[in-house]
């Protein structure tokens, strides 16, 4: 079923806005300022605070690479709905995942679940991706703009070396994480363009 709405496309863009929103919340909310004002005891909550400012871009490009993607839709189908909603369910874990790995440093399960949680969300970002195309047509220009999407392979392949990696050596997987971080910072000139002119 498709809605030919501008005013639907806008509804699913203010309820992920506010879904990013309270999920950013929620997260900060479990970092707890030390009990004492030393400088030992700040770095007690370091590891806290490191996997928030991680999880913190992780939820920042998405909320951007998102906020691009129906931007560039003007139709919304049942499917897209569904998808959408898979997506901000993988990423509502985030903020348990990332307390659990705050608070276990060098711990194998969190570390394991960090990336599942990162691996999943990845997933259902594609598969939104996927459903926005296939609605918009192959011969789009965000089909063209997104190509064979290098770094969305290369990011899935990098989690799942990461959690292979935490099984060994977790600090290895941390690394990996913050690189996959970096890699969607960096804009993507053809993607960039593209939504650039989506906002002339």
């Amino acid at each position: 079923m498709k809605h030919h709405s501008h005013s639907e496309t806008e509804r699913i863009k203010l309820f992920s806005d506010g879904f990013f929103a309270i999920i950013i919340t929620i997260m900060v909310l479990e970092i707890h300022p030390p009990n004492d004002a030393t400088l030992h005891a700040l770095l007690g909550v370091l590891p806290s605070l490191l996997s928030y400012i991680l999880s913190f871009l992780y939820l920042g490009i998405y909320w951007n690479n998102h906020h691009h993607l129906l931007h560039a839709t003007d139709t919304i189908t049942g499917g897209m709905l569904w998808a959408n909603l898979h997506l901000l369910f993988w990423l509502s874990l985030i903020p348990f995942a990332t307390s659990w790995i705050g608070r276990s440093v060098g711990g194998i399960l969190p570390t394991v679940l960090y990336g599942i949680v990162l691996l999943m969300a990845a997933c259902a970002y594609f598969i939104l991706q996927s459903r926005i195309i296939m609605n918009e047509g192959k011969e789009s220009r965000l089909a063209k703009a997104i190509g064979k999407d290098p770094k969305g392979k290369a990011s899935l392949a990098l989690y799942l070396l990461a959690i292979a990696t935490s099984f060994l050596q977790p600090w290895i997987a941390y690394v990996i994480f913050a690189i996959v971080a970096i890699l969607w910072i960096v804009p993507d000139k053809r993607l960039q363009k593209f939504f650039d002119h989506l906002d002339d």
